[in-house]
């Protein structure tokens, strides 16, 4: 993967996502979780602190080592157990049916096959079990759509392959969900063309 994939990048996401003001979303998206969860796109377990009581235990997908690394602290904190469970979230190491909840946090713009991990993401869940999701993407304005589809090639080569431009609704949809919850939003504070966010709730049929 090279050094700037491994050992710089993981670094860079736990900054930029670490900031104070996304706590508040983070609060909101793990609201509900219960049960065993899986996560994916784990990264430095910034949504450690935001589990609810309710959960039991927390399957991690985390591809970067570093990463991991980097969540320690956060988990020595945690009560609840977490175990790093796969790397891939195209392919999960988990049976049937096994998760009661899902959780993903602006993870869905760096997985190359969108459809495939959301797909296994059903697959793992219980029926009528619930996936939790904050994710930016596509912008609803046209003229924020038109930089996002500009910038989109640089964004891939410096942030690990993320998208600007993926319809998060659409996608999740579109692996056999049904969405009974989404705020679609800019995130204040940050620009436009890199926060715009869609948060909600798809339960698994």
């Amino acid at each position: 993967m090279g050094l700037y994939a491994e050992q710089i990048l993981p670094r860079i996401i736990n900054l930029a996502c670490g900031i104070k003001s996304a706590n508040p979303l983070r609060s909101r998206v793990c609201a509900g979780l219960h049960g065993h969860v899986v996560e994916i796109g784990f990264g430095s377990g910034l949504n450690v602190p935001f589990y609810p009581a309710a959960v039991t235990g927390v399957a991690a997908i985390e591809p970067a080592d570093l990463g991991w690394k980097l969540a320690g602290k956060r988990l020595a904190a945690s009560p609840i157990p977490v175990e790093r469970a796969g790397l891939d979230g195209q392919s999960l190491p988990l049976d049937d049916d096994s998760c009661d909840t899902a959780l993903s946090t602006w993870t869905i713009c760096t997985i190359p096959d969108p459809i495939a991990a959301l797909e296994e993401v059903r697959r793992v869940l219980k029926p009528g079990g619930t996936l939790h999701f904050i994710e930016h993407g596509l912008a609803p304005d046209d003229k924020v759509q038109h930089w996002q589809h500009r910038l989109e090639p640089m964004q891939k080569r410096l942030v690990g392959g993320c998208h600007l431009t993926r319809r998060i609704s659409d996608l999740i949809t579109e692996a056999g969900f049904t969405i009974t919850e989404a705020d679609v939003f800019y995130e204040e504070g940050a620009p436009k063309v890199l926060a715009a966010d869609t948060l909600g709730i798809a339960v698994a049929a």
